[in-house]
């Protein structure tokens, strides 16, 4: 063992690059000085080095920009820290729009950049040609510039963060290659390398485009795959002095910045070129890949039409370099699943060196916590499938996922490779039904039907407008059919069944046999984990139905508060299929069907019964506030009552229309209306807690209780029919920024468009306030309600008839 290894560390940083660097400085400033890096070759090898290192800070929420902000401000003040230099130039970013979308785009992204406190402003093309005179701006309809952006040196900054690292005590081992990880009873408890082992609690995978093979040592999923990534170098270029704002042509895959005099050419062309990482070889550090002019060429000629001095400069290199990407374009940070104590920061979608500082100061308290300082559920490594871990879906994706990280971010746009990952049994009859799908997780799930042609991209009312209002009017004049299937169905069985939920959900779980429960589960902060339907099918048994994208997450939740209950957790999500069969004329057909049982239920109750011969437990309950049933039967039984309803009157609805129709109910929904910030009390669901219990989460509720709730859910009804929102747009009153919206849609039974939105107490607490929804530099004004805006009392779905 070499001199120096230590035989145990708190916490073991695993890759020398921005994110390993940044995670050791924070860890150790938080007073784990005992932490150790392991780098396999030498620090900033691999794909830091070579970062064009760009740090914008605005991103499409709050959390992720104030994880950049936190760059920023750190990348500022380092070098008075530690004495090292970080190369930090801030001279912003100016992001250029040629066509209508792209500005309405850019006007989205500055009305959001001043709800996070960004400062960015909407200039003219004039302005923008000012701003960078280099450039051809005959095309350039307008521009966002924001001053607070800027640059770094990634080598520099990374000497600087692990100069304070060993400041504080952490220490640092360059060619020390990890072999191997120990775990017991799935924690991991040391790592091996070539020079001997270390025990320690935790480990922190951060070892970019290999952070997959690493992980798949402790058996955890880590889906990444890197593409090869491209930026020009010129020689000086005459008119080039000092420095300029980053420049952003995203309409043309561009960015560009000067450098030494020249200029810095990079793009995220619109379909990458994978590579296997096992090609790059064990020696890969500070190499590149052999350039490749063919492939760079069509973006070539968008540098030459954007800037017409390069036709005459001298090209020093095209650097090509590795760097990975995730199924979803957002990066991993977080615990995994499958291993407690193993944590990844990696998949940073070239977005590493600006997001560094905050990410690392973010996974150090996590690994220190057990949480993020913040919700980032959009990192969270739980939030994939592990469909989307095999090489060929990976290798399908990234590529588009490079491509789609300039894209004009229009609603209810849809990946196009790596499509079919998981089917739900009635896939072959939504297919006869000209579904149109969407992926939602890995799932193919109907978004609407009757589709005659491929949607237009559009911010204005979309082509399937028309079509989803007829699927809203089935549900509430007749009967509709929602597939509900790929909702995860979590068992949990056992004679401590019942208290174990009663100690981890906030309601009352211990209701009798065949009771529906709709329930959140807490964490210690109050914050919402998950917001799940529990269906008690017996003294011993219960089901949890959560979120389509919150099955790994769920599970791992439950699995670790598990302490010494006789308590079994196990995912059957594949085994059941769900039909919602929803409006007035679902009693009609359930009377034709023989299933008098369903029409004898009571809201939130539920039967075992049968139709047609299947085997089914239908619940009386609603997401789309139309009278009905949640039916739950096996996969195999799916086509057979699809099937019964449809020849006694029921027809497809899909996901679109169910969205509507939740929005009108204020149903809230997680990742939009909930996250691990908000607790019950901001969501306005305290009729879901039961105060007479312990539970997980009770006592900082209560805390809370007792002071001022600052923030809360309300519904907006816009004033203008042709409005568009989309969701994540700022809601102003009396001038002043207040909120935003978290959900919308356009309410075909309300006949106007509506949105759900958080706003602050001034606005929260009081009903028919007139505010302005910010959309895309248009205020368009409304008014907000502290009610549902469709059904207050709920009668329409409590109803057996649904009148």
């Amino acid at each position: 063992m070499p001199e120096g290894l230590p035989t145990h560390a708190s916490v073991v940083v695993i890759g020398g690059g921005v994110l390993g660097c940044s995670t050791l400085y924070h860890l150790a400033k938080n007073g784990i000085s005992d932490a150790v890096l392991l780098e396999r070759n030498q620090l900033t090898s691999g794909t830091t080095w070579h970062s064009a290192a760009q740090v914008r800070a605005l991103r499409s929420t709050k959390n992720l920009t104030d994880l950049i902000k936190y760059s920023i401000e750190l990348y500022a003040t380092l070098e008075k820290e530690t004495g090292q230099q970080t190369g930090w130039i801030n001279k912003g970013s100016l992001s250029i729009a040629t066509n209508n979308d792209r500005l309405v785009h850019i006007k989205r992204q500055g009305a959001l950049a001043h709800l996070f406190g960004v400062r960015a402003e909407t200039i003219s093309a004039g302005e923008a040609k000012e701003r960078w005179p280099h450039m051809n701006a005959e095309d350039v309809v307008g521009a966002v510039w924001s001053p607070d952006d800027g640059r770094v040196s990634p080598s520099d900054l990374c000497a600087a963060l692990i100069k304070g690292a060993k400041a504080l005590g952490a220490r640092i081992f360059e060619n020390t290659s990890v072999t191997g990880i120990k775990t017991k009873d799935k924690q991991v408890v040391g790592v091996e390398t070539r020079q001997g082992a270390i025990r320690c609690d935790a480990i922190a995978v951060c070892a970019g485009l290999w952070s997959r093979t690493v992980a798949a040592m402790a058996n955890s999923e880590v889906p990444l795959w890197p593409c090869e990534h491209f930026y020009l170098l010129t020689k000086p270029i005459e008119g080039i002095e000092g420095n300029l704002p980053t420049l952003s042509d995203h309409d043309n895959h561009l960015y560009i910045r000067d450098d030494s005099g020249g200029l810095l050419v990079g793009c995220f062309e619109p379909m990458g070129k994978p590579i296997a990482p096992e090609s790059l070889g064990e020696d890969f550090a500070f190499q590149l890949l052999p350039e490749d002019w063919d492939h760079f060429e069509p973006m070539m000629k968008n540098a030459l039409h954007r800037l017409p001095a390069l036709e005459h400069a001298q090209v020093k290199m095209l650097l090509n370099g590795p760097e990975s990407f995730t199924p979803d374009g957002s990066f991993l940070l977080g615990e995994t699943a499958e291993t407690k104590g193993l944590f990844l920061g990696c998949g940073m979608n070239s977005v590493g060196v600006a997001t560094g500082g905050g990410a690392g100061m973010a996974l150090a308290h996590c690994i220190e916590h057990g949480h993020t300082p913040m919700d980032l559920h959009e990192a969270d490594p739980k939030r994939f499938a592990p469909q989307y871990n095999s090489v060929e879906a990976l290798t399908a994706r990234v590529p588009e996922v490079l491509g789609k990280h300039y894209e004009i971010a229009y609603p209810a746009r849809q990946w196009e490779t790596s499509r079919g990952l998981k089917k739900t049994p009635l896939h072959t009859i939504w297919k006869e039904e000209h579904a149109h799908f969407g992926q939602i997780g890995a799932w193919e799930r109907p978004l609407y039907f009757s589709k005659t042609k491929d949607p237009a991209p559009t911010f204005t009312r979309p082509d399937w407008h028309e079509q989803v209002r007829k699927e809203v009017m089935l549900a509430h004049m007749q009967a509709a059919v929602f597939d509900q299937s790929t909702f995860g169905k979590i068992e949990v069985t056992g004679p401590d069944a019942c208290s174990f939920l009663n100690r981890t959900c906030a309601n009352q779980i211990d209701r009798p046999d065949l009771r529906v429960i709709y329930t959140t589960i807490l964490n210690e902060r109050g914050g919402i984990e998950s917001d799940v339907t529990i269906m008690r099918l017996g003294s011993e048994h219960f089901r949890l139905y959560v979120g389509t994208t919150a099955i790994k997450r769920d599970i791992a939740w439950l699995e670790r508060q598990r302490t010494t209950e006789r308590v079994q957790i196990e995912n059957t999500t594949d085994r059941y299929a769900v039909l919602a069969l929803m409006g007035p004329l679902s009693a009609n057909i359930a009377g034709q069907i023989d299933a008098q049982a369903l029409i004898e239920l009571s809201y939130f109750q539920a039967c075992q019964t049968r139709i047609r011969n299947c085997p089914v437990v239908a619940a009386r309950l609603s997401y789309v506030g139309e009278a009905g049933w949640e039916i739950t039967c096996h996969r195999e039984d799916a086509q057979t009552l699809y099937r019964t309803f449809k020849d006694y009157g029921a027809q497809p609805a899909g996901l679109f229309a169910q969205t509507s129709m939740r929005i009108e109910k204020r149903f809230l929904a997680y990742g939009h209306e909930l996250d691990t910030d908000i607790t019950p009390l901001e969501a306005n669901l305290g009729f879901a807690i039961d105060w007479e219990k312990e539970f997980i989460g009770k006592d900082a509720l209560l805390a809370k209780k007792q002071g001022n709730v600052s923030n809360r859910i309300v519904t907006i009804l816009f004033e203008n029919q042709n409005a568009v929102p989309i969701g994540n747009e700022t809601v102003l009153h009396n001038g002043k920024i207040v909120g935003k919206t978290t959900s919308a849609a356009f309410g075909f039974r309300i006949g106007r468009p509506i949105a759900l939105a958080q706003v602050a107490s001034e606005v929260s607490s009081h009903d028919g306030l007139t505010v302005q929804v910010n959309i895309a530099g248009s205020l368009e004004p409304g008014k907000t309600t502290l009610a549902c805006a469709f059904d207050r009392d709920g009668g329409r779905m409590r109803s057996n008839t649904g009148a």
